[in-house]
């Protein structure tokens, strides 16, 4: 009913621009507050974009864009779940680095890459922590 839907004090939804419209003639009184999936699906898009801006701006064969290039999933994970004990040689960048070494030597090539990667570590601390 009416007086059912004005009730309703939050709706937690996606970033879809059309649901939006629909929470917001359905239930007038509603916040809307975004799922944290989405959020740092968001953050994380975000950072990957930047990262292949950036790498693209390295010759294909450089150390940097080896770097930015092949490992790209450790870009993704938290910083703190890297290891950061026992180095592993890789034929790409022709050098024995832990994932941490790998991780903060690429982003040292670009200050707005650093940036951006320390805001998203940050982000989603805060989110997996309810750090507001």
């Amino acid at each position: 009913s009416p007086q059912a839907r004005a009730n309703v004090k939050t709706v937690t939804m996606d970033l879809n621009f059309y649901y939006q419209d629909i929470v917001r003639a359905c239930f007038p009184n509603a916040q809307i507050v975004i799922d944290r999936f989405h959020m740092i699906q968001m953050i994380t898009r975000s950072f990957n974009s930047l990262r292949v801006q950036v790498m693209k701006t390295f010759d294909k064969r450089s150390r940097q864009y080896q770097l930015l290039k092949s490992p790209w999933k450790l870009y993704l994970k938290k910083f703190d779940k890297l290891e950061k004990v026992h180095p592993r040689y890789n034929w790409h960048y022709k050098d024995c680095l832990t994932q941490a070494q790998v991780v903060t030597e690429g982003i040292n090539a670009n200050t707005a890459l650093e940036n951006s990667y320390n805001l998203m570590q940050d982000f989603i601390q805060a989110i997996e922590t309810g750090n507001t």
